[in-house]
Order: C-alpha cells, then sequence, then structure tokens
C-alpha cells in the first residue's frame, strides 16, 4: 500500500516539509488511531542505554515517547510541527518545536536517541552525525518504524481508488503492496548512513513480528493519517475511503493485518 507504507514520496523525502508537516493535520486522530510499538523494541533499546535519558526525534504526537516514559525513560522530544508537539505535551511529553536539523541542543547529552517512524524526514547528510553529537559514549541510536501492508483484497482497491482520485501525486505511481525486502534495504541504507560517521559501532538489524486486527471502522480511522492522504481535499478523501470500506465489507467487515517492525540501531563509541 505505497501511501501508508512508504510515508514518503520520494528518494528525498526530507525535502518533502509540506507533506512531512502535514500529519498534524488531524493531530488527536493520528495519536488515537496510529499503533504503538512492540513492548519488545522499546525493553531492548532501554536496556542497552547507558541511563534513561532520551531523545525521541520526530516525536509527533509522542506514541513512542510515552512508551519509553513508561518504560522509566526520561524524554525530549523534538517536532517540526507544533500541533503534534502540543498533543504530546498534553500527554505529559516534554517537547521542543523544531526540524531535528535546525534543532540547538545546547550541549546536552543523551543515552538514547530514537526516531520512530520519522527518520526518513530527517536529511540523511545530517541525522547520524548529530545523533551521534548528542549521544554519550556507549549511547545508542535507534531507528524504527512499522511496515504497513494489508492484504491484498484492501491494498488493491486503495491503490486504484488513489490513482484516480489523485494521479498527479507522487504516491501514486508505486505497486498495491511492497516486498518486505524493500523496506529492509532502506533500514540497510540507514545503516550506511550510521557507518558513515565513524562515531558509531556496526550497526545492528532488528525485526519483530506481530499482529493487530481491524474492523472496517479502526482501519478507515487510520487511513487519513498516512502520507499520501493528509493532504487531499474532503470529496477525494471519501472517495477512497468508501473504496476500501466496500472492500472490507466484502471481507466480512474487518481484517487481521501482519506487522513487521524494523529497526537499524548502533552504539555510539568511546571517542569524545
Amino acid at each position: 500500500m505505497p501511501t501508508l507504507s512508504r510515508e514518503q514520496p520520494g528518494p528525498q523525502p526530507h525535502h518533502a516539509r509540506r507533506t512531512a508537516e502535514s500529519f498534524g493535520t488531524d493531530a488527536r486522530r493520528y495519536d488515537e488511531a496510529r499503533p504503538a510499538y512492540p513492548d519488545a523494541l522499546v525493553a531492548r533499546i532501554v536496556a542497552g542505554s547507558p541511563g534513561p535519558g532520551l531523545l525521541d526525534v520526530g516525536c509527533g504526537t509522542g506514541i513512542a515517547a510515552r512508551q519509553f516514559r513508561a518504560a522509566g525513560c526520561a524524554v525530549l522530544g523534538v517536532e517540526p510541527d507544533v500541533r503534534m508537539a502540543d498533543l504530546a505535551r498534553a500527554h505529559g511529553v516534554g517537547v521542543e518545536v523544531a526540524t531535528f536539523e535546525a534543532w540547538d541542543p545546547a550541549d546536552r547529552l543523551f543515552d538514547a536517541v530514537t526516531a520512530a517512524q520519522s527518520w526518513h524526514w530527517v536529511d540523511p547528510a545530517v541525522g547520524a552525525a548529530k545523533a551521534a553529537r548528542v549521544l554519550r559514549p556507549g549511547g545508542r541510536l535507534a531507528v524504527f518504524g512499522h511496515v504497513f501492508e494489508p492484504p491484498a483484497e484492501v491494498a488493491e482497491p486503495f491503490a486504484a481508488a488513489f490513482r484516480r482520485v489523485a494521479p498527479d501525486s507522487p504516491f501514486s505511481g508505486g505497486p498495491a503492496r511492497r516486498p518486505l525486502d524493500a523496506y529492509r534495504a532502506g533500514y540497510a541504507q540507514t545503516a550506511e548512513q550510521i557507518r558513515a560517521t565513524g562515531h558509531f559501532h556496526e550497526p545492528e538489524q532488528w525485526r519483530f513480528d506481530w499482529e493487530r486486527p481491524y474492523t472496517r471502522d479502526q482501519w478507515l480511522n487510520l487511513l487519513p493519517t498516512t502520507g499520501g492522504l493528509t493532504r487531499l481535499g474532503p470529496e477525494r478523501l471519501t472517495e477512497i475511503l468508501t473504496a476500501v470500506g466496500e472492500a472490507i465489507d466484502a471481507l466480512g467487515g474487518g481484517f487481521t493485518m501482519q506487522y513487521v517492525t524494523l529497526a537499524t540501531t548502533a552504539v555510539r563509541d568511546e571517542a569524545p
């Protein structure tokens, strides 16, 4: 499902600021509909960090940040969209409004830097090097996100409707579903960017498999929070949701999503 799974319009999504900052169009829906991250992932990052201080890059409404806070971390979020930041603050997450590239760490250091479903919006020439700069020796960088690929019976009607109503969108040209290897290649590229800094031990690739059932209404609530749909007008959005809703009805009113959460993670070396 191209608009949901990639969350990005092309090979350099960090340039697409209007799309990157469109997720706050309905921040409350985003917060309610988007899935949390596997507890095992959170626990592994916390256990592999030297202390509780955590910087969450592109924290959005604080979905991951709240999980890390519940696991005992002292979390600071960085988020460019004030609408998302305000909702994260309402949940008790401290947030500074800025892109990660422009954010001023003010000599602060952290035990972990995380990016949940957000690293592709960061300039790759800046991101890993800046993460190294704000991590303590032994601190952990963890970049992770979900692979969203609903069943073909849902993905294909969605892709057809999207191509019909938004033929000029950069999201409309992809296949209805992408193989897992396409996502893994993106995380491998992140690992190369981390290696290129010369400030981290060898990156690791983690994978977590899980599933979640969706009713028709639950899935149609989530869809408008995804990259290709956040900037569509009401009429075009309704046409897409109608097509997807009919497809889910044909499946009996729901389906089970087989999720894969991928992560690239590396530990800051001891050099100053």
